[in-house]
C-alpha cells in the first residue's frame, strides 16, 4: 500500500531525463508511432515520410547512425547532437539541387529533428 507521500502526482511532468531534445519522450514516441502508422499506407510512403521516421528513430536512440552526417551515436543523442544534425540537414537542403540528394527525405529528417529540438512548434 502506498502512502500519499509516495504516490505519484497525477499532474506531475516527466523527469528531465525523460526528454528527447526539448520534448518529452512520450511526445516524440507518439509522433513516431503516428508517422509509422501513416507510412504503412502505400499512398503515404514518400521520401518525406521516410525522413520523418528516420529522424524520430534516431532521436529516440533506435538507430546508432545519425541520419544526415552518418556519425555514430551510443544511445539516444543529446540536444547538442540533435541540433548539429538539424544544422547539417539545413546545409544539405540548401545544396541539394547540386548534389542530387533526396531533398524530400532530408526535409523530413529536418522537420522531425527541428521539432524535437524546439525549433518548430508544430509537430510535422
Amino acid at each position: 500500500m502506498t502512502t500519499p507521500e509516495t504516490e505519484p502526482a497525477e499532474n506531475a511532468e516527466p523527469a528531465e531525463d525523460d526528454r528527447v531534445g526539448t520534448r518529452y519522450r512520450s511526445e516524440v514516441e507518439a509522433a513516431y508511432r503516428k508517422s509509422a502508422a501513416s507510412a504503412e499506407e502505400p499512398a503515404r510512403q514518400t521520401q518525406l515520410a521516410r525522413g520523418l521516421l528516420t529522424g524520430y528513430r534516431w532521436a529516440l536512440g533506435h538507430s546508432a547512425v545519425a541520419p544526415v552526417t552518418g556519425g555514430a551515436t551510443n544511445g539516444p543523442p543529446g540536444l547538442g547532437q540533435l541540433t548539429a544534425e538539424v544544422d547539417a540537414a539545413t546545409v544539405q537542403l540548401e545544396g541539394a539541387a547540386q548534389r542530387g540528394v533526396s531533398q524530400d527525405h532530408t526535409q523530413g529528417v529536418y522537420d522531425a529533428l527541428a521539432w524535437v529540438c524546439g525549433q518548430l512548434e508544430q509537430r510535422p
